[in-house]
């Protein structure tokens, strides 16, 4: 089962000083955190903080080249999560039919808040994640998650990479 979820913004991991990607379900309260490298939080964060650089990012390229070949960004799905690293697709409706195409999450994600399209995690996914993040060799992901918790949307916001 997929779970459609919302971008609440991205915030440095206090340890290690990564940009983490905090995904919200949608009509939920659970959260999904995807460390993903620097250029890739700042694309995400920039586009949500409506920061648009005098030439285009490769994430605002992909997207004019999709609308240019006719093709229309439909959703994103975090589709997996195996040894530690999330895996993602896009689907593209183009003129033959609807393409999925593989993807980093933070490059689809990245792409979906340019296109305005439903980003989804499968149920799986959201329950593994959690699963890792009680683990006793992961002591930092609990803590950060408990911290991401008592967030509201308004303070996620005043943390920039």
């Amino acid at each position: 089962m997929q779970i459609e979820m919302t971008v609440r913004g991205t915030v440095p991991d206090p340890m290690t000083h990564m940009p983490v990607i905090v995904l919200r379900e949608s009509q939920g309260t659970r959260d999904l955190l995807i460390w993903v490298g620097k250029s890739e939080g700042d694309a995400i964060q920039m586009e949500i903080d409506g920061i648009h650089p005098p030439r285009p990012m490769t994430h605002d390229l992909l997207k004019a080249m999709i609308s240019s070949l006719r093709g229309v960004v439909q959703r994103v799905v975090v589709s997996e999560l195996k040894d530690n690293t999330f895996y993602a697709s896009i689907e593209i409706r183009a003129s033959h039919g609807v393409v999925k195409v593989d993807a980093r999450p933070s490059d689809a994600i990245a792409l979906a808040v340019r296109a305005g399209c439903p980003i989804f995690a499968e149920e799986a996914v959201i329950q593994s994640a959690r699963t890792e993040e009680a683990q006793p060799e992961s002591p930092g992901i609990g803590r950060l998650q408990r911290w991401l918790e008592g967030l509201s949307d308004d303070e996620l916001g005043q943390y920039k990479m």
